[in-house]
């Protein structure tokens, strides 16, 4: 009988276990691999003894049943946990007006710099509460482990480093604002601190106003999931004036880094010989309902970039737009459409992606190799926006649409 338990209770284990290994940090999954193949193991050496012929079928199919019910109870409880930690404590009392100096919150979506599974487990949470299509709840690990191999490719994620070279180069592009006693502070969506966390911060520094700056190219769930966290805090009780900023989809500097990183990247190639791929992100359709401006937005910008582009004589067929994920043509086709035109180079853009990340710097260029390009047509992959002088300033001028005396002496 206690053999016929074992059976039982390692089945369930090993759902749990397989479980733990698809989610787990890539310092431990090698153990929970381990501890899988043993209670395999186990289970297999007391089945061998306990069990024979049709009950051997028997016992299997049991086993599967209770794998596939302790890989599902599993997953039910670790997707539905929430990222522990505690909010700052607000030592600013209600009222007191602060000591009038402007705080700037500098935020973006943010990228752990080793694999985490928390940024995803909270993204799952908001798609849920907005009823958003993504990947069923049961497959969810298995996209968790698709996330950690492309960390374990890539050796880790430069993009919150990357933001914060950005954000220095900001504070130096606006001295007349450092003059004036501004304070400049960061937050990732998906990394500490949060937006809320910053904006705590920036009260409890006695900030009189707020300028709310996303670091993103359209008006999007991350802009308003940063929005929200601000607004949770409750900045009117502390009497701080906010001002929310545009997110840069429209901004001509940003568009114009795409000429200038274009025409320094060209290598002595003739423009009429030159295919440019501006890759957007993408969402899935039914998510356009909710959130409709990312997808127009996103279109938009990269057309405009594109005329910018035909202006400085770079060929309009050789320019073409395409979707990293979601939406048609992606990659691959976007590819594959400048091939069968006359050119000697391509050029390809992670358009929507402020810096460096697992998408710019692995997926896409993984998905450009997908199309088998000839030997004798270079590819460059040109990657993020990062810590350009025009995203700079695409990004002061949209702080100083909220307030434009921080350029004044």
């Amino acid at each position: 009988m206690i053999p016929r338990l074992a059976l039982l209770i390692l089945a369930v284990l090993c759902g749990v276990l397989f479980l733990a290994f698809l989610v787990a940090s890539p310092l431990h999954m090698s153990i929970y691999l381990a501890l899988l193949v043993a209670a395999l193991f186990c289970w297999g050496l007391f089945a061998s003894r306990s069990f024979h012929g049709k009950d051997w079928l028997k016992a299997g199919a049991l086993a599967a049943l209770l794998f596939v019910t302790g890989y599902l109870v599993s997953t039910w409880i670790y997707l539905a946990r929430s990222e522990p930690g505690e909010l700052p404590k607000i030592t600013r009392l209600p009222g007191d007006s602060g000591d009038g100096h402007t705080a700037i919150l500098y935020y973006t979506h943010g990228e752990p710099p080793a694999y985490s599974p928390w940024p995803w487990i909270e993204t799952f949470h908001e798609l849920d509460s907005d009823n958003a299509s993504f990947v069923p709840w049961p497959f969810r690990p298995f996209f968790l482990s698709g996330v950690r191999q492309f960390y374990l490719e890539s050796g880790g994620s430069a993009h919150n480093a990357v933001h914060k070279i950005m954000l220095h180069s900001l504070i130096q592009a606006m001295p007349e604002a450092l003059g004036q006693g501004v304070q400049f502070y960061q937050a990732f969506l998906d990394s500490p601190p949060r937006p809320d966390e910053a904006t705590i911060q920036a009260i409890n520094e006695g900030a009189s106003k707020l300028i709310v700056m996303p670091v993103f190219l359209t008006d999007s769930s991350h802009t308003i999931g940063g929005r929200e966290q601000v607004e949770s805090v409750e900045v009117d009780k502390y009497g701080v004036e906010v001002c929310y900023a545009k997110p840069l989809w429209d901004t001509e500097a940003l568009q114009q880094m795409f000429v200038a990183r274009a025409d320094t990247h060209l290598g002595g190639v003739e423009k009429s010989k030159v295919g440019i791929l501006l890759i957007g992100h993408g969402q899935p359709q039914d998510w356009d309902a909710i959130y409709p401006t990312q997808t127009e937005q996103e279109e938009l910008f990269r057309q405009q970039v594109r005329q910018r582009l035909i202006q400085v004589g770079y060929r309009p067929e050789n320019i073409v737009l395409a979707w990293m994920e979601f939406k048609q043509p992606d990659v691959v086709e976007g590819v594959q459409k400048l091939l069968e035109n006359d050119i000697e180079l391509i050029l390809y853009f992670s358009a929507s992606i402020s810096a460096n990340a697992i998408h710019s710097e692995i997926q896409t260029p993984k998905e450009v190799a997908h199309a088998n390009v000839p030997a004798e047509v270079e590819l460059v992959n040109m990657g993020a926006w990062g810590n350009s002088p025009y995203v700079i300033e695409a990004i002061r001028q949209r702080i100083l649409e909220c307030d434009p005396s921080l350029s004044e002496e």
